[in-house]
């Protein structure tokens, strides 16, 4: 793998390439590399990934959140366990996704102002069988490329459900809070402030 410092170090792009120059740059830092999740173990690997999307993580018995991709903490393998994950302003994006298939303890996630987190990305997450299994947070925020298709492909994720969302959001600007809870008062929520009607959730949906 590249190392983070040389990819830094390239040459500034020509006048007017800088758009693709970050595009490259970013899907660079979101590829999957299986030979490490295989070495280092599928948290550790998916760390290395989020915070050189400039993401932050959190582990288990930790209040600290970690933000150094220089200062991962070291250890047996598999001793840090990923519970929380920040994506605030980070360049996570689909193709990095295969990262999450291993993590079994995350329970908190948090998208805002992702400018690469699409439908699809929503979809992959609803998928996931892990995080199915252990998220009980989701919150998505001003992600801009997101629309109710994708959130309500996040039927699958049995656990998480929606608590409280905007009477009157900005358009473009999705706000979101998934907490544990019931799975009915999601489509309610989601029905009720985008008039989608939830097609084919009705029986979910109770008082």
């Amino acid at each position: 793998m590249m190392a983070l410092g040389t990819l830094l170090r390239k040459p500034p792009p020509p006048p007017g390439g800088c758009r693709a120059f970050w595009g490259w740059l970013n899907a660079v830092f979101n590829k999957v590399d299986h030979e490490r999740i295989r070495a280092v173990g599928p948290d550790r690997a998916a760390s290395e990934w989020l915070l050189r999307c400039g993401a932050l993580v959190r582990y288990q018995g930790s209040p600290k959140w970690q933000q150094d991709y220089n200062g991962l903490p070291t250890g047996p393998l598999g001793k840090y366990k990923i519970e929380a994950i920040n994506a605030t302003d980070s360049c996570i994006m689909y193709r990095g996704f295969d990262y999450l298939d291993g993590l079994e303890h995350v329970t908190d996630i948090k998208l805002e102002k992702c400018m690469y987190i699409q439908d699809e990305c929503l979809q992959r997450l609803s998928e996931t069988s892990n995080l199915q299994k252990s998220l009980q947070q989701l919150k998505i925020i001003s992600c801009g490329n997101v629309t109710d298709k994708g959130i309500l492909a996040l039927h699958k994720l049995t656990y998480v459900s929606c608590r409280a969302l905007p009477q009157h959001p900005a358009p473009g600007s999705l706000a979101l809070w998934w907490v544990e809870g019931l799975q009915s008062h999601c489509f309610r929520a989601v029905s009720d402030l985008w008039g989608c009607g939830v097609a084919g959730f009705g029986s979910r949906i109770s008082n």
